[in-house]
C-alpha cells in the first residue's frame, strides 16, 4: 500500500502564485484546522494519538481499511493531518496498530477466562465459546478484524496480513495448549479442528441470528470432543 503522505501541490503554468480558493470556503478550512489546533493544544501526546486510533479503528471496522481515507481520518478525529503522521507515518502504520490493539483486546479477554478454569481444560473451552458467542450476537459486530483486513490485501507479505498470520498462528496454539491437558489422542488435529469452528464462526455471523451463535459453536464443540474420545 502507498504511503499516506501528502504529495506537493503542482502549481498551475499559467500563474506561479497558488490557486485562490473562494472565500466560504476558506473561512471553514481555517475553522476547521483552528478548531482541530485548539483541540490538540489542550490534550497529551499520548491522548492525541488514541484519539487518531481510536476513531481509525472505528472506521476501519466499520467501513473496511480500504474504503476510509486518511482524509476522513483527519477530519473525524478532528486533528491536523500533521499530527496523523507524526504517529502513523503511512496508512498501513495506523492499519497494523488498529489490528494489534485489537490482538490485545482479544487474548486479554481470552485470559480472563483462562485464568477462571486453570484446571478444567473441558470447562474453558466450552467458556471460550460462551463469550465468542456472545461476541457473535452483538448488533454492532462485522466479523473478525484480523480476518476482515487479510481478506482485503492479496499480497502475503503486507503487515496487515502478517498480524492477522500471527493471530491465527497464535490461536491455534492456544488450543493446543488446552486441548493437551485433555490427553486425547492427535491433539493437533483436534486443536485445528477447533481453530476452524472458532474462525467459521468468526464469518458466519450472518448464518446465525443473535440467539442461536452461543448454542451453536458449544454444541459443535461437544460434538469435536465426543469424537476424540470415541477414537481414543
Amino acid at each position: 500500500m502507498s504511503s499516506m503522505r501528502t504529495p506537493t501541490p503542482s502549481r498551475s503554468p499559467r500563474n506561479a502564485s497558488p490557486i485562490r480558493r473562494s472565500g466560504t470556503a476558506s473561512k471553514r478550512s481555517a475553522t476547521a484546522t483552528s478548531r482541530a489546533a485548539g483541540t490538540e493544544a489542550i490534550e497529551s501526546a499520548p491522548e492525541v494519538r488514541e484519539r487518531i486510533l481510536d476513531t481509525a479503528s472505528r472506521l476501519f471496522y466499520e467501513r473496511g481499511t480500504r474504503a476510509v481515507g486518511v482524509d476522513l481520518v483527519v477530519q473525524e478525529a478532528a486533528v491536523a493531518k500533521t499530527s496523523l503522521y507524526r504517529y502513523f507515518p503511512t496508512k498501513d502504520d495506523l492499519i497494523v496498530a488498529f489490528l494489534e490493539r485489537e490482538d490485545v483486546e482479544f487474548w486479554a479477554q481470552w485470559d480472563r477466562v483462562a485464568t477462571q478454569f486453570a484446571d478444567d481444560p473441558a470447562a474453558e473451552l466450552d467458556a471460550h465459546m460462551r463469550w465468542i458467542g456472545e461476541r457473535l450476537a452483538r448488533s454492532n459486530y462485522r466479523g473478525c478484524p484480523q480476518i476482515n483486513v487479510a481478506a482485503e490485501f492479496a499480497e502475503h507479505d503486507h503487515p496487515a496480513r502478517q498480524v492477522s498470520r500471527r493471530h491465527m498462528q497464535a490461536l491455534r496454539a492456544r488450543l493446543l495448549d488446552i486441548v493437551k491437558r485433555l490427553n486425547l489422542p492427535r491433539p493437533k488435529q483436534l486443536a485445528a479442528q477447533i481453530a476452524v469452528l472458532v474462525n467459521g464462526a468468526f464469518v458466519s455471523s450472518g448464518l446465525l441470528s443473535a440467539d442461536e451463535a452461543t448454542g451453536v459453536l458449544r454444541a459443535a464443540l461437544r460434538a469435536l470432543l465426543a469424537g476424540a474420545r470415541a477414537g481414543a
